[in-house]
């Protein structure tokens, strides 16, 4: 099934809602993080994504998520900070969400890509093609430096 995620409307950081479609012609990699996981250092290479691939047009968008393990548990302008200071994170990272259960958007769509389901855990990966479709979905324990992942972004970005 395919997925589009235009329409979809998100919080950002500073509360405004925004239309994912306002994001129309670049690449996005949409990333549930958390500030006290064993994944954290993925902010790092997340950033390197997105400093490599910026030019081109990927776009990494953080989604911060205390619904695993309660490990975000600070207020988004804590989560920045921590995430600028600690790994050099500067992509934007809105509010906070709800990946599992009762999910909050942009997770109530993203969970309807194969395989459909709940997010598993912190720092779930959705590869977002220009056109807002979905083109990927990639397990937390998938790196931002994966051969597989690098591959699809430049795919996505018609390299």
């Amino acid at each position: 099934m395919l997925v589009n995620v235009k329409d979809t409307i998100v919080e950002t950081s500073s509360g405004e809602k925004k239309k994912l479609g306002d994001y129309s012609g670049k690449v996005l990699l949409i990333v549930n993080v958390a500030s006290r996981c064993g994944n954290t250092p993925q902010y790092s290479g997340l950033q390197e994504l997105q400093d490599k691939y910026k030019e081109k047009g990927l776009l990494i968008l953080g989604f911060p998520c205390n619904d695993f393990g309660g490990q975000e548990p600070g207020k988004v302008e804590e989560i920045k900070e921590f995430c600028s200071l600690n790994f050099g994170a500067k992509f934007e990272i809105f509010n906070k969400v709800h990946a599992k259960g009762d999910t909050t958007e942009p997770y109530t769509t993203l969970n309807k890509v194969d395989p459909k389901g709940d997010v598993s855990w912190n720092f779930e990966k959705f590869l977002v093609g220009k056109d807002g479709v979905v083109i990927a979905r990639f397990q937390p324990n998938i790196e931002p430096a994966n051969e597989e992942l690098i591959a699809a972004i430049e795919v996505a970005l018609d390299f």
